[in-house]
């Protein structure tokens, strides 16, 4: 198990499918903002509501320049039903063997009704257009967390003019 991936590290490389098959590399993103969140599985309540809001507000994201990806350990099969159910306009990636999320420290120990298991915590990393982060939320709420990011998005934006 990993530690978070604290601001101002520079955000770990990794390459993963995405449910349109194609394959996302961090690298190919550079000069633009990246909301990368995972979560732990989908069409679940909390996740749902998660994507739905990211979705909502994509206008607004793309505005302030972000690229968002979703990410869980789920197969490509269950994010292409996931996205077409929910009509979601950006990207899920598959992370099946949970090692992405394992260098963003988002592959926890976590407790429910005292059974303990290992699992995605939700959290969302903002990453930088050189490729730092910018932003880290560990333990994810997920009612407001959309507006958060956005407030953080548009420091990020202000900060560079």
């Amino acid at each position: 198990m990993s530690d978070w991936l604290e601001p101002g590290t520079k955000a770990p490389t990794f390459s993963l499918t995405a449910d349109d098959g194609s394959n996302v590399k961090l690298a190919d993103l550079k000069g633009s903002p990246v909301v990368l969140y995972f979560y732990p599985a989908d069409d679940t309540p909390g996740c749902t509501r998660e994507a739905c809001a990211f979705r909502d507000r994509s206008q607004e994201l793309k505005k302030l320049g972000a690229k968002v990806y979703g990410v869980s350990p789920d197969d490509v099969a269950s994010h292409v039903k996931f996205k077409d159910k929910f009509r979601l306009n950006f990207p899920l990636l598959a992370d099946p063997d949970h090692k992405v999320a394992e260098k963003f420290g988002a592959w926890r120990e976590k407790n429910m009704y005292g059974k303990k298991s290992m699992g995605i915590v939700r959290s969302t990393f903002l990453i930088g257009p050189d490729g730092v982060i910018e932003r880290v939320w560990k333990s994810v709420k997920v009612e407001g967390h959309d507006a958060a990011v956005i407030g953080a998005l548009k420091e990020l934006k202000s900060a560079a003019k």
